[in-house]
């Protein structure tokens, strides 16, 4: 693409760790440097990613502190968290939210950037509809993030067992406290089946991610369910994926859902609820989607506080996610589960160098 030709400087601020924000700054940051762009780089937090990573990023340590004060600022976080930039530039804000409304401090924290980048047309609607006047629909630019498809490749597992996989940080967003049900109500300890959890979440205390992990082993097929730590590498996440067969995915609401993404990349079949951002590359073609007729406000107790809505999942839903799951089963025992290459074709669709030329675009006339 033509605007990739020139090389243009930036100022990032995000986190570098295996969390969603981490990996999409990383992952940002990463391809600009590999198309000859020249990234500053700012950490929020410590930086956690693969040691061989870490000389590829040292030069944008080196540059930030000497950074180009007159170059666009773009900051990778939370949408209540958008006060402090680095230099002159255009101000862009790139948050990754879930919700479809923004508390007070949000709405004024969202308003101080001169531009704003979302994951989807979802996210887009939102900020529109919540800001009202304060950010023009020009300024609101969707950026879709990406997979690496050099490391989240198509294979299909050799395992006799029909194993389905959740990855995400154990919270009631994110459906774990209705997967387990339906895992429940789709089989029996006779089906040759297990679920694998990798849900580790680093902001609870140990005795809070054992909590959840009882309730998966303390349930009737707890047996059949394998707790996976969290992975160091994208690499290691990709073996796992590997030796899966379907990725279930019942969240209540989604910013993105990298892990859906790569694992129809790796050609996997993938089960998920049809509302929030990750509809913007899930559709009927390449997932089987649960339906959602309701919303409610999102309350778990812990992180959200009926500050905006997300999918409401109760019996009706739970009955989809277990039909969708035994659906799997039966294809793959009967050995009819093909690879989802509608899936592969989607994740073409979705790499990180378009995640770039989207970003560069948008700041092309800065």
């Amino acid at each position: 693409m033509a605007f990739l030709e020139s090389t243009r400087k930036l100022n990032i601020i995000s986190p570098i760790n295996q969390l969603g924000y981490g990996i999409a700054g990383l992952n940002i940051v990463k391809h600009l440097l590999s198309n000859g762009h020249d990234v500053s780089l700012f950490l929020l937090g410590q930086i956690q990613a693969d040691p061989k990573l870490h000389d590829f990023l040292k030069g944008c340590f080196e540059s930030a502190r000497v950074p180009d004060f007159e170059a666009p600022c773009i900051r990778i976080w939370h949408q209540h968290d958008m006060s402090e930039w680095v230099g002159n530039g255009t101000k862009i804000g790139f948050p990754i939210f879930e919700l479809n409304r923004f508390t007070e401090s949000e709405k004024h924290h969202l308003s101080l950037p001169e531009k704003l980048f979302v994951c989807s047309q979802w996210a887009k609607d939102v900020v529109l509809e919540q800001l009202g006047g304060s950010k023009k629909e020009e300024d609101v630019h969707v950026i879709p993030l990406g997979v690496d498809r050099s490391i989240f490749r198509e294979n299909v597992s050799s395992r006799p067992t029909t194993v389905f996989l959740n990855i995400g940080k154990w919270e009631v967003r994110k459906g774990h406290d209705i997967l387990v049900t339906a895992f429940n109500r789709a089989f029996t300890k006779e089906d040759n089946v297990e679920l694998w959890m990798m849900c580790d979440n680093p902001f609870y205390s140990d005795e809070q991610n054992f909590d959840w992990e009882r309730i998966y082993r303390g349930s009737g097929l707890g047996e059949k369910v394998r707790i996976i730590p969290r992975q160091e590498s994208q690499s290691d996440v990709h073996n796992i994926m590997s030796q899966a067969d379907c990725g279930v995915f019942p969240a209540r609401a989604e910013g993105w859902n990298l892990e859906a993404l790569e694992m129809l990349a790796c050609g996997k079949q993938v089960i998920a609820t049809n509302y929030s951002g990750h509809t913007e590359f899930l559709n009927e073609e390449n997932a089987m989607l649960v339906d959602v007729s309701e919303l409610e406000d999102a309350q778990d107790g812990v992180w959200f506080k009926g500050q905006g809505q997300w999918a409401s999942i109760g019996d009706k839903e739970i009955d989809q996610i277990a039909e969708h799951m035994k659906s799997i089963h039966e294809l793959k025992q009967s050995d009819n589960l093909n690879i989802n290459q509608a899936g592969i074709d989607t994740s073409k669709k979705f790499s990180w160098d378009n995640t770039i030329a989207k970003i560069l675009e948008a700041i092309s006339d800065e």
